[in-house]
């Protein structure tokens, strides 16, 4: 079965409308079928975890008043944007069942955001300036006013036209607002400057190109949005917005702050990030280690949980460094109901079990559920030939006499047990009439038969950063995180290769997994990748010493 067939089945855990009136309270202003919200990435990398809060609010907030949400590009830096990552935004939206209203880009606009910079040159409420970075951040800083602020209407007018025109590379345009001001952002901030490469949507028709912090009130204005909704790091810039509004005698447009996500030994910063890819640190934008919306949805997240985890987290202003536990334990629980039920074994620990009274019992192939509590999901068979194979674990503390319950098939007698390396020999006998299941040991089993079988490799991702706030380190690259991916071989159903990537599944006794990449070795035989999901029972999504019993699992790599 598909997995879409299988998620269709699970019914959400969360009522949608009971968080919407939960929240409705949190919009000042709102008037219900008049919300317009917006949210503007930029296209200079892949969505992630904290892109995911903001898309997933102003989307809600918008449905929870009949409203609108406008999904705006902000492509206001060419040198940074590409069509891949534009693709991969809209793509990662449907992804999570985001549907924007309206599409627009900043570039539909620049036109105009000219026309707004010409006005405030015009009335001396902006300024060309051609002091180098350095100096500008340092002046800034101290409230020092530029040399080129004293620069008449004329003057300014004569350079920004020849900055229109691709001239003047060195300057930028300034707002005049206060040097003196304790908001540092109000201290003339740059709103235009000179950008070389070509627009994704434009081409070279500008030279010259808004900042977004320009840009975005004109913008929000004219696009008719009621609620800019953003992470409160943006507070600061939130006096700046009211000025330009004011100042360009535009509509009012209502900000509400909220946290930023912030995650233990989590970096968010595209470059940072990017870094990683380039470095070949990683499997691309979507490693299951990336914090992006592809990495986290491949690691095993269905994105009922992202929705949400969000909503739960609601447009509060209080930050906080979170734990991935919860939002894992969250996921655990919607992923229960519908993670199809499959065995595994670790291949280097193979014990072979010869059943000595085969011939004299039922062994014909018998179909089970592949989920207990949901039987719509469908069925799988399971083999019972004569040889069988067992994990070496379960048998060390057995002796010959003693029973054992093979899981899903009966009660066994041992009678012989030999589990000297390069000697091993295990032999049971079945009792059919033997029905007490409680007492004797249980033992997973598989086919001893590579027709019956299937090769996968367990992957577990630990922290690609080994510090808890790595953004706040001065050598990034010393927090790095060099052995962040463990892989152990397993042997499982063979029904295993019946099922699609991207299908959760329950390795009983060991976890939650996802089927992440399938291979053909030799030529001839197939193998996949199964990727542990963090069930938010440890301290943090470390390595095997914590997500998984390093016992059943670790031995395998001896």
């Amino acid at each position: 079965m598909k997995m879409e067939e299988v998620t269709s089945k699970l019914k959400p855990r969360f009522d949608l409308e009971k968080m919407y009136a939960a929240y409705r309270k949190f919009l000042k202003g709102a008037e219900h079928g008049k919300v317009v919200t917006r949210f503007p990435p930029e296209p200079s990398g892949y969505l992630h975890i904290g892109h995911i809060k903001a898309a997933c609010l102003n989307y809600h907030y918008a449905k929870m008043f009949e409203g609108k949400m406008i999904m705006r590009f902000d492509d206001t830096n060419p040198a940074k944007e590409k069509d891949e990552y534009k693709e991969s935004i809209l793509e990662d939206l449907k992804t999570l069942e985001i549907y924007p209203d309206i599409f627009t880009h900043t570039s539909d606009y620049f036109d105009l955001i000219i026309e707004k910079c010409t006005w405030c040159i015009q009335n001396n409420l902006a300024y060309c300036d051609n002091t180098d970075a350095d100096t500008m951040k340092k002046e800034r800083n101290e409230g020092i006013e530029s040399k080129c602020r004293s620069y008449t209407v004329e003057q300014n007018l004569e350079i920004w036209n020849k900055m229109l025109l691709g001239d003047l590379k060195e300057y930028c345009v300034r707002a005049k607002i206060d040097m003196q001001c304790k908001n540092k952002c109000m201290r003339d901030p740059v709103i235009f400057r000179h950008c070389a490469e070509p627009h994704q949507v434009t081409g070279t028709k500008y030279k010259v190109y808004p900042t977004y912090d320009f840009a975005c009130p004109i913008v929000d204005s004219v696009e008719g949005v009621t609620h800019a909704m953003r992470t409160n790091e943006y507070a600061d810039r939130n006096h700046q917005f009211a000025w330009f509004i004011k100042n360009l005698q535009l509509r009012p447009v209502v900000i509400h702050d909220y946290s930023r996500l912030n995650f233990v030994s989590t970096t968010l910063s595209k470059r940072k990030l990017t870094w990683f890819v380039e470095q070949g640190l990683v499997d691309g934008w979507s490693d299951p280690r990336f914090p992006t919306v592809r990495g986290i949805i491949r690691h095993g997240m269905l994105v009922q949980t992202l929705i949400e985890f969000m909503l739960e987290q609601g447009p509060s202003k209080n930050s906080n460094l979170m734990e991935w536990d919860k939002i894992w334990a969250l996921n655990r629980k919607n992923i229960d109901p519908i993670a199809l039920k499959y065995t595994a074994i670790s291949a280097k620990n193979a014990v072979p079990i010869f059943i000595e009274n085969h011939g004299e019992i039922d062994t014909s192939v018998i179909m089970v559920p592949l989920h207990p509590k949901n039987e719509e999901i469908g069925k799988k068979p399971i083999h019972r030939p004569q040889s069988l194979l067992v994990e070496r674990e379960d048998l060390e503390d057995l002796k010959v006499g003693d029973r054992i319950v093979l899981v899903k098939w009966g009660v066994f007698v041992i009678t012989e047990l030999n589990l000297t390396e390069g000697k091993q020999s295990v032999k049971v006998v079945h009792d059919p009439k033997d029905t007490d299941f409680k007492n004797p040991k249980k033992v997973t089993w598989l086919p001893n038969d590579p027709a019956l079988l299937y090769n996968v490799n367990v992957l577990e991702y630990d922290h690609l950063l080994n510090s808890l706030k790595p953004d706040e380190e001065k050598d990034f690259e010393a927090v790095v995180n060099k052995n962040s991916m463990f892989s152990t071989p397993f042997l499982a159903e063979g029904h295993l290769r019946t099922l699609p990537i991207g299908t959760h599944i329950q390795f009983e006794r060991r976890g939650y997994f996802i089927i992440d990449k399938k291979r053909i070795v030799d030529n001839t035989q197939e193998e996949a990748d199964c990727v542990f999901i963090p069930d938010g029972k440890s301290k943090s999504m470390s390595g095997l010493s914590t997500n998984i019993d390093a016992k059943k699992l670790a031995k395998g790599n001896k």
